[in-house]
Parts: C-alpha cells; sequence; structure tokens
C-alpha cells in the first residue's frame, strides 16, 4: 500500500475515534474544550500510525487497534502539553499555533493534560468490546504505563531536565532518548505486535527494530531544531540550544548526526527484512522519519 494514501486515511481514522472518545466524557466544558484544542493541533500521529502499521503487517483488522492508537496520542499531546508549560519547555507555539497554557492558563493546561493521561486507561477498556482477551488487555495497559511512566516517558523528560547545561556522553543522551521519545514510539510497534498474535520472537525483533526507530527520530528532530523550517516545523528553531541541551549536533557534530541517523535507520531496516511480515508499511515509514522535514 501507498505509504501517504495509509496515513491520510488511518490519520482521519484515528482522528474520528479521539473525538468519539472526547465526545463521550461528561465534564465541565473548558476542560473538554482544553483537551481537544491540543488533540485538534494535528501532527503527523505517528503513534497511532504505528499501531495501525503494525497490524496491518501481522494481516489483522485495523480498527482493531484504535483503542490503543488512541490512548497512546492522548498520551503523547499530554507530554506536549506539559512539555510546554513555563515550569518546563516554557514554549509559547506548538505546531503553529499558541500552546494550551496561553489560551486556556497554566492550571487549565495542567489538568487537561491530566485528564487525557488518566483517561487514555479508561479507553484501552474498549479493547474487551472488540474481543481482546482481558489478559491481552491487561497486558498492553502494564506495558502502557512502563513505557509512559518513570521507567520510560517521564523517567527520560526528567533526565532531559537534569542534563541541561552538563556536558553528556553519548551513552547518556541515548539513555534521555530512549525514554523521553523512543519508549512510547517502541510500545505503539510493539502493541500492535501483540494484537497481531505475534510470536515472541518477532516482538522480541520489533522491539529492536523499535528502538533504533526512536533514536533515529530523535536524532532527526535535533537535526532539524538547527536546519529545519520554522514553519514547517511549528515552532522556532535552535530551541535546543537556547535552552543549553546536548542534542546529537552538538555531541557528534552535524556530519555525524546525519551518519548515526543513516545507522539505525539501516539497522531497523535490517532488522525488517529478517521478519516476514508484509512490512512495506512499516519500511515506508522507516524513511519518512528519516527524511522528515517537520
Amino acid at each position: 500500500m501507498d505509504l501517504q494514501t495509509f496515513m491520510k486515511e488511518r490519520k482521519k481514522l484515528v482522528e474520528d475515534a479521539l473525538f468519539t472518545y472526547i465526545n463521550a466524557v461528561d465534564a465541565p466544558q473548558v476542560l473538554l474544550e482544553s483537551m481537544s484544542y491540543s488533540l485538534e493541533a494535528g501532527g503527523k500521529r505517528l503513534r497511532p500510525l504505528l499501531v495501525l502499521a503494525t497490524l496491518h503487517s501481522f494481516g489483522k483488522p485495523e480498527k482493531l487497534g484504535l483503542p490503543v492508537a488512541c490512548a497512546v496520542e492522548m498520551i503523547h499531546t499530554y507530554s506536549l502539553i506539559h512539555d510546554d508549560l513555563p515550569s518546563m519547555d516554557d514554549d509559547d507555539y506548538r505546531r503553529g499555533k499558541p500552546t494550551n497554557h496561553k489560551v486556556y492558563g497554566e492550571a487549565m493546561a495542567i489538568l487537561a493534560g491530566d485528564a487525557l493521561l488518566t483517561y487514555s486507561f479508561e479507553v484501552m477498556e474498549d479493547l474487551l468490546n472488540r474481543g481482546v482477551s482481558p489478559i491481552k488487555v491487561v497486558t498492553l495497559m502494564k506495558e502502557l504505563s512502563k513505557a509512559s511512566g518513570p521507567e520510560g516517558m517521564v523517567g527520560g523528560q526528567v533526565a532531559d531536565m537534569d542534563g541541561e547545561g552538563k556536558a553528556l556522553s553519548l551513552e547518556e543522551l541515548e539513555y534521555i532518548h530512549r525514554n523521553k521519545t523512543g519508549k512510547l514510539l517502541g510500545y505503539s510497534i510493539v502493541a500492535g505486535a501483540i494484537l497481531g498474535d505475534a510470536s515472541e520472537e518477532q516482538i522480541a525483533k520489533l522491539s529492536l527494530f523499535a528502538d533504533h526507530l526512536g533514536l533515529a527520530f530523535q536524532i532527526r528532530d535535533d537535526i532539524l531544531d538547527i536546519e529545519g523550517d520554522a514553519e514547517k516545523i511549528g515552532k522556532p528553531v535552535g530551541s535546543d540550544t537556547d535552552n543549553d541541551k546536548v542534542t546529537y549536533p552538538s555531541l557528534l557534530t552535524m556530519e555525524g548526526a546525519k551518519e548515526k541517523l543513516e545507522y539505525h535507520i539501516s539497522e531497523a531496516q535490517q532488522l525488517l527484512s529478517e521478519m516476514s511480515l508484509e512490512s512495506d508499511l512499516l519500511s515506508q515509514l522507516c524513511d519518512l522519519i528519516a527524511k522528515r522535514d517537520h
């Protein structure tokens, strides 16, 4: 399947499902508006698309994975709302729009993020209505908690904050990005594999694939922070330098960062080639991550 067609059609599928879930919530209107504001900001929807692309690779109905896809996107969105707060990265714009706290105030932005995080696990329960076994649902919930909590995204964010203004090693930088960015990306792929009834060997290889993909994603992000177009990125370039953060280009030089990006994409593609899957979509998503301009 052509990747652009897949992304356009599945992105709409995910977004329709997201707002079906949000519209089912009985909560104060201003809270729902704040939650929806950041969800509607768009973006690539990469994480939910990885869930669906992995399911596609195993020949399973993609709609089976919609609760997981939506839950992951809700957690990713909550993390962006909180990252943008004055006490964190203090950003005024996200995806070309004023950040949540600039529109709704800091308190509401915090609460909207909290609501998206906690509601994501309620959304996961909808897997039961799609015939997924309770044991598999609990496993998926546990792994999502690990990927987004202290052993994953939150832990990576803490390490990132602690590393500001310090001379980090490559190992320390990779720890930050494996956790802050990579774990949730990786979960999206592994969750699709679990729903696709993958073998333990397939899950292990896809976990390695996801690790390379997550690091490649972050290296490309660091490159775009220097070479990117602010209009396409949706926020000013150079924010990492302004925040005194170590990045792949600052540690390895720009040429070294691009070589590292090529290495991780090549390793990811090699792992895909070793599996008997309908993996063309995942392969194309690899190339998209390597060449993306926003």
